[in-house]
């Protein structure tokens, strides 16, 4: 597999960038315990940017990890037409880690049960996390480990209060559906933007999905626009979004499942802060400490 030689600007931009996601990586680690001692991990490959760079910090890191664990990278050939089957076995055995291709013709069965252009995420995405979960109970994985970063967990939150009446996103931890398997994703705290400019330097042989990834009007699509968008118009937007998924604050919010409002009395005091919604010098020092906060970021991923 050749690569095109880095100009001495690109490896300087290259090491500088892989600094960046491990310290992103290595935090949202150790913020949830996404990796424990004698943890055996199933990386997820798709061919895609995010699974890629997501195996090439993980190995990266156990390097330099102060605990043990075990990478084993697993790919789902969903038997999609033109698939090219030897990308990722010949990119893996260069890699030199242990890994699996697990072949089973999903792709036959969404196309057989979704009719003609209705999305096929839904029933897609149930199907590949059965095979994955089966896959890491034959291959005895304590954790499944799975590509999608910050980007992607913004825009299932406004997916889900868009389309779904829920204020839910995709969550850095998580037990799976089947109470089985321990699902992380290390790149909960890494920029998409940011993923793509690895993936371009270094070079990663990407394979597009011909099933999901290729229909048009999906309203994840429509949502990444949108976001897109307000990035443009208001840099540091998305930052304050994922900052503030981070900071719930239950009694200015509505739901009476996480909070108790029919207790609040005359004798209760003020609850955190109070109403200041509509308090000009409130929103103002919102902005002053997002910025210092963005600051501060910004000078610990230039270190």
């Amino acid at each position: 597999m050749s690569h095109t030689p880095l100009t001495s600007v690109q490896k300087t931009q290259l090491t500088k960038l892989e600094k960046r996601l491990r310290h992103n990586v290595g935090q949202a680690i150790a913020e949830y315990n996404m990796i424990e001692d004698g943890d055996k991990i199933m990386v997820c490959l798709s061919g895609g940017k995010d699974s890629y760079a997501l195996l090439s910090i993980l190995m990266k890191l156990k390097k330099s990890a102060p605990i043990n664990f075990e990478l084993i990278a697993v790919n789902l050939d969903q038997k999609q037409p033109g698939f090219p089957e030897h990308i990722l076995p010949q990119y893996l055995e260069n890699l030199g880690i242990e890994y699996y291709v697990i072949e089973e013709n999903t792709y036959a069965i969404v196309k057989d049960k979704i009719p003609e252009g209705k999305t096929t995420c839904s029933l897609c995405s149930r199907l590949r996390r059965a095979v994955l979960y089966k896959t890491a109970k034959n291959l005895g994985a304590t954790k499944i480990a799975l590509g999608h970063h910050r980007d992607d967990m913004i825009e299932t939150l406004m997916l889900n209060m868009f389309y779904g009446g829920k204020m839910k996103a995709m969550p850095a931890k998580l037990m799976s559906d089947n109470g089985e398997h321990i699902v992380i994703r290390p790149l909960a705290f890494c920029k998409e933007s940011e993923l793509i400019q690895y993936s371009e330097l270094k070079q990663f042989p990407i394979i597009p999905c011909n099933l999901c990834g290729s229909q048009p009007n999906l309203q994840r699509q429509n949502i990444k626009r949108m976001l897109h968008e307000w990035h443009e118009q208001s840099p540091g937007r998305i930052e304050s979004m994922f900052t503030a998924m981070r900071n719930i604050v239950p009694s200015h919010l509505c739901d009476s499942k996480l909070f108790d409002f029919k207790s609040i009395d005359s004798s209760s005091g003020v609850i955190n802060g109070g109403d200041l919604v509509f308090d000009e010098s409130e929103v103002e020092i919102n902005f002053e400490d997002k910025n210092n906060h963005v600051n501060e970021l910004n000078i610990i991923e230039v270190k």
